[in-house]
């Protein structure tokens, strides 16, 4: 058994009747406290939480949800109602959000299918259906196109191969080669199948390997060889193969360090990562940056909404 990496984990004591009526009595009267909200909220997992909600209808005859949100309003209220989504849905919605707003969220839809692992595909797409009785597959297409349409399908199958031996280490970065760098335009083929079906540890050996051969690493061919939204899923697929931790805290800078806060992506990574490796990601971010990714959030963000995110980071290193 691996150990835990998340920040948030189960609450021990956990008594979903008492959490429900402490949230009820947050939100009666006049005012709201938010404070025991959040506190509450963050220091309980998904399962937990969902737990609470059910038990919350039972007793009060309404979804705890919609109380919520209608005594929250802003980033707060946006985080604390992902908080109370089951994982899974959270992704479809969010990749329901990328596709069916105006124009497409390629961060989002490139974000999640290059980090999630077979499996949570497979339920992605079976959440998909069902919250929102629609296709994924089907509104990817009917709404990108070319390499990347493809390689965003093939990500979806949520299937990469067992059984390369090691002779198709050296094959695999030489097809990678010869498609790129070793020809005169680029051959995107063997970019989409490799890197979308064969596995991480297969993987991570063909790009040593690659540098090895040819003295580069993969990244920096993908960058002269592809533009657009292709190249961008090829790097995070490939920097998801090396590190999935480091790829967050990639993005995790990137949603804090400019001009203006990318709200949306700060907090979907904050909270789709708190029970999987958020301990690992700020390891990452403090070695990377320099900084600590508590610090970083301190100083980008404001309110309860602030309150709430360095709850779910959990530390300050």
């Amino acid at each position: 058994m691996m150990a835990y990496r998340g920040s948030v984990r189960p609450f021990v004591n956990f008594n979903a009747e008492h959490d429900a009526e402490i949230l009820h009595k947050a939100m009666k009267g006049l005012g709201t406290n938010e404070d025991t909200i959040l506190m509450l909220l963050t220091s309980r997992s998904n399962d937990q939480r969902q737990d609470i909600k059910a038990v919350y209808k039972k007793t009060h005859g309404k979804d705890l949800v919609s109380a919520l949100k209608s005594e929250l309003g802003g980033l707060f209220e946006s985080l604390i109602v992902a908080l109370m989504t089951p994982p899974v849905s959270y992704d479809a919605s969010q990749l329901h959000k990328a596709l069916k707003g105006i124009g497409t969220e390629d961060e989002v839809l490139i974000e999640i299918l290059a980090s999630r692992t077979g499996e949570q595909i497979t339920n992605i797409v079976k959440a998909y259906k069902n919250d929102f009785n629609g296709k994924l597959e089907k509104d990817i297409i009917s709404d990108t196109s070319g390499h990347y349409q493809r390689l965003l399908v093939v990500l979806l199958q949520g299937s990469r191969e067992d059984g390369l031996g090691e002779e198709n280490i050296d094959k695999d970065a030489k097809a990678l080669f010869d498609a790129g760098e070793g020809k005169f335009g680029t051959d995107e083929e063997p970019f989409i199948t490799i890197l979308g079906t064969r596995r991480v540890e297969h993987l991570r050996k063909v790009f040593d390997a690659y540098k090895k051969l040819y003295g580069a690493e993969l990244e920096d061919s993908i960058e002269r060889e592809t533009t657009g939204s292709f190249e961008n899923l090829l790097l995070a697929v490939v920097k998801c193969v090396r590190s999935v931790p480091e790829f967050f805290a990639e993005g995790l800078s990137k949603s804090m360090r400019r001009a203006g806060t990318d709200d949306s992506t700060l907090m979907r990574i904050m909270v789709s990562r708190s029970e999987i490796d958020m301990l690992d990601i700020r390891t990452c971010f403090k070695k990377k940056y320099g900084a600590s990714l508590y610090t970083t959030i301190q100083e980008d963000t404001d309110g309860d909404y602030q309150k709430a995110l360095l709850y779910l980071c959990g530390g300050k290193d």
